[in-house]
């Protein structure tokens, strides 16, 4: 049913209306018109609770607001842990360990809990004379009801007799691709020795927002040095390879100069009121960029041993070492037992068993000295003895092997009583190579082979390339060769030329692995794509004379899809699909083409990263040429949001939140 709030208004008036006494024209009845109110008033609050405003009314959108502290805030000569902050309603605090920091850092750790209306910090550490703390809320307090941040709340005290007022701000990336780090620690020291990092504590610290900034407040005048710190232990001290850090010898000096901003006023959410300037104190560094990286492990020790197949078993040791392990047999005979298949680095090293004796054999117990690092870090040759199991026993292997007869010889007895064809011997599991051909490839794209086990030989005699042209089919001369870091697998590379299909053939027998299985016959067509379908991007490099970069092509997910190396200024991307890319470079000071992290103790930074700013459209049958200089910006100002993993987080204010929900209902807001 509806019900028309001005007819629901006027009977209302009415009730009140003929209650009023010395009505000439109408008797007076007050208990039968009070009876007519309560119904009424029901009514209007049912129907017209929505024409004024939304259900349960506006959002609160004021902060909570500071009515006292103790010690006063700002104050001078305190000498109490406890501090007290009273607000004028009741608040929140939101995950004080993580965003509130204390500076000068408390090694044990300060006691942070909101009550009602009051929050209680309470100091474990001795206080230092003559030093200013400051207790950096961030954004931490937030009113009960409504989550209506306080903003960017610092409480003040000094034990001396004045208040550090100098700040220092800037941003923490990733070194090796630019990302924000958000929550690492951000400290200022004063003694400059450039071992003071692993010494002592940071003196003022701050820690990193979503955006990767950090603000240092209450800083003396002087000179320090910064650092960023990962602290895996909270003692504020470098100490662990494992934690990521950020260190430059640029020497910061605070500073502060009067300056003028421009505050934008919103009338509404499209609209600008005015725009007004705002006289402020500027502090100075804001600007500093810092490159945190995560130093590579050096400690060698043997991680774990794994025989997951019978046919082979790997160890994995937490780093790697020029010198591979020796391996003696205990109830076996090592020699030429193996074919060994190391990774790049030699951290993890896979034992393929040749002899058929060995796979079937449950138990290798063996001798084995490698290099593993001891208690005072030092590299030393370690004798081990261990026994290396497979997973699956040898008996149950042989069950599996007879159910799978089993299976085969009920198939083929069904098969010859109906019949039709059958085997009379069980076909031996045959060596399944992979093939990776696409059906279109590009022009710069070779054919991989991988095969799951060692080859004992690979018959190029057997595998067959043929090219199409007109109507006639002709042999095409091709390569195979092991693809270079990578084990079993194979690079078939032919004279791959734009818009010819292609046949690969591949004879039965051509592969053959240390086991004996031989591969299937394959056959397999493809075309190769005409120039027209892809694109060419150029990069003309400036402001880095005389050094190797590499370039590298990434997608919308800040994957690399195509990279070279350049020493001449001129980057050159061939056949590229046409789609959004973007840039990444790095300057490769020791000409091993990949990016290599930094040492603090060499006093070696991270290879240095840059990301061209913008997205780049390729399309079909385009040349593009474009200038990067990428010492042209700011490093915080380079990696396009787009591809930025770690976003801003979104300041979603409470007036917002009102808009939101008026512009759904349809109704005015009255805050705008």
């Amino acid at each position: 049913m509806k019900i028309d709030c001005n007819i629901i208004s006027h009977l209302a008036h009415r009730a009140h209306w003929t209650n009023e006494p010395n009505r000439p024209d109408k008797p007076n009845k007050p208990w039968r018109n009070m009876l007519w109110l309560p119904l009424l008033a029901a009514l209007a609050v049912v129907s017209c609770a929505k024409m004024g405003q939304p259900d349960g009314g506006w959002y609160d959108e004021t902060p909570p607001v500071i009515v006292r502290t103790t010690p006063q805030d700002k104050g001078v000569n305190v000498k109490q842990k406890k501090i007290s902050i009273y607000f004028d309603e009741y608040i929140k605090v939101d995950n004080p360990t993580e965003k509130v920091v204390i500076s000068p850092p408390q090694i044990e750790q300060a006691e942070i809990a909101a009550s009602g209306k009051k929050i209680v910090v309470e100091l474990k550490d001795t206080l230092k004379p003559n030093t200013t703390y400051t207790v950096d809320f961030s954004d931490a307090i937030t009113d009960n009801n409504e989550n209506n941040p306080l903003g960017n709340y610092t409480y003040t005290f000094s034990t001396g007799d004045h208040i550090d007022t100098m700040e220092v701000a800037g941003y923490v990336l990733d070194a090796q691709n630019l990302e924000p780090i958000k929550g690492i620690l951000v400290g200022l020291y004063s003694n400059l020795s450039d071992t003071i990092f692993t010494k002592e504590p940071m003196l003022r610290v701050s820690r990193t927002d979503s955006r990767g900034k950090f603000v240092i407040k209450g800083v003396a005048h002087g000179d320090y040095r910064i650092y960023a710190l990962q602290d895996a232990d909270n003692n504020y001290i470098f100490n662990q390879k494992s934690e990521q850090i950020a260190f430059t010898h640029d020497i910061i000096t605070p500073t502060s100069m009067p300056d003028i901003r421009q505050d934008t006023i919103w009338r509404d959410s499209l609209r600008i009121d005015s725009i007004v300037r705002v006289g402020y104190t500027h502090f100075l560094p804001d600007n500093i960029v810092l490159r945190a990286f995560t130093e590579v492990q050096t400690n060698r020790y043997l991680v774990k041993t794994e025989r997951t197949e019978p046919d082979h078993f790997t160890m994995f040791f937490s780093y790697g070492d020029s010198l591979l392990p020796q391996i003696r047999g205990l109830n076996f005979n090592e020699q030429d037992a193996f074919i060994i298949e190391p990774t790049e680095k030699q951290d993890t090293i896979t034992y393929w068993l040749r002899d058929t004796m060995l796979v079937n054999q449950d138990t290798l117990r063996m001798e084995v000295k490698y290099m593993a690092t001891d208690t005072l870090g030092v590299l030393q040759l370690q004798t081990d003895t261990m026994d290396i199991l497979a997973k699956v026993p040898y008996e149950k292997r042989l069950k599996q092997q007879a159910d799978e007869y089993e299976e085969w010889k009920k198939k083929q007895d069904k098969a010859k009583k109906r019949g039709k064809e059958y085997e009379t011997e069980m076909p031996k599991k045959a060596l399944e190579p992979k093939y990776n051909v696409a059906s279109e490839p590009a022009p710069d794209q070779n054919i991989t082979i991988t095969v799951p086990t060692p080859l004992a030989s690979a018959d190029t005699s057997r595998i067959h390339l043929y090219s199409k042209h007109d109507t006639l089919w002709y042999r095409s001369p091709f390569v195979l060769r092991p693809k270079p870091g990578q084990h079993r697998t194979y690079e078939l590379l032919g004279e791959w030329r734009p818009g010819i299909e292609y046949s690969l053939e591949v004879d039965t027998m051509a592969f053959t692995d240390i086991y004996g299985k031989t591969s299937a016959p394959k056959k397999q067509g493809f075309k190769v794509k005409t120039e027209d379908a892809y694109a060419t991007l150029l990069f003309d490099i400036t402001g880095i004379a005389d050094t190797t970069v590499v370039v590298q092509l990434l997608n919308s997910q800040d994957v690399m899809v195509k990279e070279v190396s350049t020493s001449n200024g001129r980057a050159e991307f061939f056949y590229i699909k046409p789609d959004t890319y973007y840039a990444r470079m790095f300057i490769d000071s020791n000409n091993n083409g990949v990016w290599d992290t930094g040492d603090y103790a060499a006093d070696r930074q991270a290879e240095t990263t840059y990301y061209y700013p913008d997205k780049i459209e390729c399309k079909a049958k385009w040349d593009l040429t474009l200038t990067w200089n990428p010492t042209s910006r700011s490093l915080n100002l380079q990696k396009p949001m787009t591809i930025t993993k770690q976003k801003p987080e979104k300041e979603k204010t409470i007036k917002r939140r009102n808009l939101e929900r008026a512009e759904k209902l349809g109704i005015p807001y009255p805050g705008m």
